[in-house]
């Protein structure tokens, strides 16, 4: 099939490799988000997916909106068979959707009907789900909840942060994006619509519910730093200063501290928690780099009965 490609984030990167690897499907064009600040300087900057078009001299397509009449007409132009999607970040409208004679199919790293929106693998984790996946589904304009054609599965490791995670999903995914660009195209693979049962939402995760609660059990608090590592990060207060937690870890023979409390060892420094503690492994202060928590407790000099948060 002739495919247009849409996606931005690096995540999307190993799904456009496939495609561009498979042999047996012509990407003639890539769709991203247009070029946007980064860094210091603030200096205009193209999307991974952009980038790794250009260099496969693939024509990239950045419209402001997907409804710009002159995307609308090259794509027209273009005349895709099936529009694949990763994370391209914006909503397609229904003229959009009409163009290619096989849809648009998008990636989605969650097992639908579960987590429709845009931070599954976040609200996965913070959950505490034990397996999740990837779902390749034809885009209606509902959110998320086109019928999928096909699904794969991948285990919510112990210590996996959502980076962690989305790493592995990516990679698994593009296999399940190039599979079902094979089956569209043979007509062995046809969309099932999803079950009524079972849909949970998936938010984008905001720097508010970034903050940890200490007051909950140390396994919540657990979820929270891995769910939010690396963005938008895992954060509490210390001193009227905002510190991000980078790592921690439940340790359930500490009960003698309250919630939030810290205690602090030669090498070790914890946090009392609605349970047990959690040892608190990498933290960042505010205006710092990342730093062992024993190093940063060292270097504040914990006195006794000091806690994290208000």
């Amino acid at each position: 099939m002739k495919l247009v490609f849409a996606g931005t984030p690096e995540v999307a990167v190993p799904a456009l490799d496939a495609l561009l690897a498979s042999g047996r499907h012509e990407v003639a064009a890539v769709v991203t988000r247009p070029d946007a600040p980064a860094g210091r300087g603030r200096r205009l900057v193209a999307s991974p997916v952009a980038e790794r078009a250009e260099e496969a001299g693939i024509e990239v397509l950045k419209p402001v909106r997907p409804k710009d009449p002159d995307f609308l007409e090259r794509l027209r132009e273009i005349a895709p068979d099936c529009c694949p999607v990763v994370a391209y970040g914006a909503l397609l409208p229904r003229v959009a959707l009409d163009i290619p004679a096989h849809g648009w199919v998008n990636l989605h790293f969650s097992l639908l009907p579960a987590w429709r929106g845009a931070a599954p693998v976040q609200h996965a984790i913070m959950a505490g789900d034990e397996i999740t996946g990837a779902s390749t589904f034809l885009i209606e304009e509902g959110l998320d909840s086109g019928p999928v054609y096909g699904t794969v599965t991948e285990e919510i490791r112990p210590t996996d942060t959502s980076g962690d995670l989305l790493t592995r999903l990516a990679f698994a995914g593009a296999g399940l994006l190039a599979a079902t660009m094979d089956g569209i195209e043979d007509g062995t693979l046809k969309p099932v619509p999803q079950p009524a049962e079972g849909v949970s939402l998936a938010p984008k995760v905001n720097v508010e519910d970034a903050r940890v609660d200490w007051g909950t059990p140390a396994l919540r608090v657990d979820r929270v730093v891995r769910g939010c590592t690396p963005a938008p990060g895992a954060w509490t207060t210390f001193r009227g200063e905002r510190l991000k937690i980078v790592q921690a870890r439940p340790v359930p023979e500490r009960t003698d501290l309250t919630p939030g409390q810290l205690s602090a060892g030669k090498n070790n420094v914890y946090a009392g928690t609605g349970s047990y503690a959690v040892e608190l492994l990498w933290v960042q202060p505010q205006g710092k780099k990342p730093m062992s928590g024993a190093d940063w407790a060292r270097g504040v000099r914990i006195a006794a009965g000091e806690t994290l948060g208000d």
